[in-house]
């Protein structure tokens, strides 16, 4: 059957829409005492690090629920998987409010909230794959990862703001009855699947998750790709997370710091819309993903070594342009050259390779920051990375599935 026989469905928008809300919900509570860590240190009664800790459980969680997470989506669909996460967030994030004033209670309901991680993270190519032809999944997982950036956005500018008005229950009480809904929205509306699938007649068979394992490890490009998402995924996440210290030293201001994260937000969310559609117009994966890390490569140098500050907010827009722009092209192309592997399973190898080395590398930088407090020499060894992942990139092939004629 040709591709362009496939019947769509106007319900597909529906249910992206719903998935994209889950994944908004998700990061806000993710990052939530991000923006006011000195207040809800102050608040609690515990050190800094302890509220930096109500983040990185998150890390540290997905790697041993990511494969877990990832089989029961795969193995029971969508409804139930995603489901799933979507429960444990509105319960947990709810507990949140209702336990605002007890450190205790809000680092257990952000322990749930980080086991429900998974379940949503790891289904946006199976989300994709399950409503969208294939000539509309790279911006498909492009919307969904489009509200993952857009949750950390509104959370970064909202929560100082909120905290002000109505102090820490007041805030936390907001997010919980705000993922309440979110939760009831999902229950209410998902759909698993169209009444007929938009793949081509013999795409639809998927293997069985541990056989779908085993099949992903003998791909030489799948193994390419990991590694690539294992350097990237985890740079990215220890240079959000040490973006102020970084910077210090060569004189920029935390406000200044602040706005730079802004900035390579800002480009982020710029870039998952435009890239993950180009990708698809013009039916390129590689193509797409070796331009992003290219590109990348600028903005990571202007981080590690610029003074202006016009040119530092230049560098984070590229930075994060490029860099958040390729993740969802880079999950997409893992679901099509690992067919028919299960989505789940593709995607969460590879989001669990970048959680894997982002606790290392943010670990790592702090250990290894310079007496003057420079993090300069772990920032050159990310460039370094960055131009190891170019030439990984480049003997990457191209997706047949998104080659083959409509």
């Amino acid at each position: 059957m040709a591709e362009k026989e496939i019947k769509v469905y106007g319900y597909r928008w529906v249910v992206l829409a719903i998935y994209f809300l889950i994944n908004f919900i998700m990061q806000v509570h993710w990052i939530t005492f991000a923006p006011i860590t000195i207040e809800s240190a102050e608040f609690y009664g515990v050190d800094e690090l302890w509220i930096g800790m109500l983040s990185l459980i998150f890390m540290a969680v997905y790697i041993f629920m990511s494969i877990p997470a990832s089989t029961v989506v795969d193995k029971y669909g969508i409804r139930i998987g995603v489901g799933i996460g979507a429960f444990l967030t509105g319960v947990f994030g709810l507990m949140k409010g209702l336990w605002a004033e007890s450190f205790v209670m809000v680092f257990v309901a952000q322990a749930g909230i980080s086991l429900a991680q998974p379940f949503i993270l790891n289904s946006v190519t199976s989300v994709a794959a399950k409503w969208f032809p294939i000539k509309e999944r790279a911006t498909a997982a492009g919307i969904s990862v489009l509200g993952q950036f857009l949750g950390i956005m509104a959370a970064m500018a909202l929560t100082p703001f909120l905290f002000k008005a109505y102090e820490m229950k007041g805030t936390l009480m907001i997010y919980g009855v705000a993922t309440v809904g979110v939760t009831i929205l999902f229950l209410a509306l998902m759909r698993e699947k169209p009444p007929t699938s938009p793949d081509p007649e013999g795409r639809e068979e998927r293997h069985t998750v541990f056989e779908g394992l085993k099949h992903i490890l003998k791909q030489k490009d799948m193994i390419i790709l990991i590694f690539i998402f294992f350097l990237a995924l985890g740079m990215f996440n220890a240079v959000t997370t040490w973006i102020e210290r970084i910077l210090a030293p060569r004189g920029f201001s935390s406000e200044q710091a602040g706005i730079a994260g802004a900035i390579m937000l800002l480009g982020g969310i710029v870039g998952v819309i435009v890239l993950p559609t180009l990708s698809d117009l013009m039916r390129k994966r590689k193509f797409f993903i070796l331009l992003a890390i290219i590109l990348t490569t600028p903005g990571l140098i202007g981080l590690t070594y610029v003074t202006n500050y016009a040119l530092l907010l230049v560098s984070s827009f590229v930075f994060g342009f490029f860099f958040m722009a390729a993740a969802p092209i880079g999950f997409q192309y893992s679901a099509e050259i690992s067919h028919p592997a299960p989505e789940a399973t593709s995607q969460g190898l590879l989001m669990l390779a970048g959680q894997i080395s982002g606790i290392l590398f943010i670990f790592g930088m702090d250990i290894f920051t310079t007496a003057d407090g420079s993090m300069t020499p772990f920032m050159l060894a990310y460039v370094g990375m960055m131009i190891l992942n170019i030439i990984l990139a480049a003997f990457l092939k191209e997706s047949d599935m998104i080659k083959a004629p409509e």
